[in-house]
């Protein structure tokens, strides 16, 4: 293995472990700070924490499906991990992305297996047909998809660029 991709690994592994870490971090203090259903201001008009324990998939749909979003949830994680590992030339916004990724995945897992249900608390209200409360896992998700589209369509396909 060359040691640009032993490189990629550990930052790809670092990315994910911090990631999981501060969306753990984050969810213990609400969850042992806050009683559920409570609201905090944070950036008043703008932003507040409401604990919600949230049973479904993103955003709290599908709330009876725990044992389905775990399974595809551990296929994604693995098959992250794999494409992690297999992929020969993989930029690093790939990397990152596909780390922030992984380790939103492993957070939210944590919850379900440890807790039954996920700790969301992000309640972000200013416009008005936004109703969802998510975390930093959720986040991080998001944002790595985001990051994983524009790595795909704006740097080349990462298997014939190799950058």
């Amino acid at each position: 293995m060359c040691k640009n991709r032993i490189i990629k690994l550990f930052v790809a592994a670092l990315v994910a472990a911090a990631t999981a870490v501060i969306d753990r971090v984050t969810k213990a203090v609400v969850a042992d700070s806050m009683a559920l259903g409570e609201q905090i201001e944070f950036i008043p008009g703008v932003l507040r924490w409401t604990y919600i324990q949230n049973k479904g998939a993103a955003f709290g749909s599908l709330s009876n499906a725990r044992w389905v979003f775990m399974i595809a949830s551990c296929i994604l994680i693995a098959a992250i991990c794999v494409y992690l590992i297999k992929a020969r030339k993989l930029n690093w916004l790939s990397c990152v992305s596909l780390s922030l990724i992984l380790g939103g995945g492993i957070g939210n897992m944590i919850d379900r297996i440890m807790l039954g249900y996920v700790v969301d608390f992000i309640d972000f209200y200013p416009i008005p047909f936004w109703r969802w409360i998510f975390n930093v896992a959720d986040s991080c998700v998001c944002i790595g998809a985001v990051m994983f589209v524009i790595a795909y369509f704006f740097t080349g396909n990462n298997e014939k660029n190799g950058k």
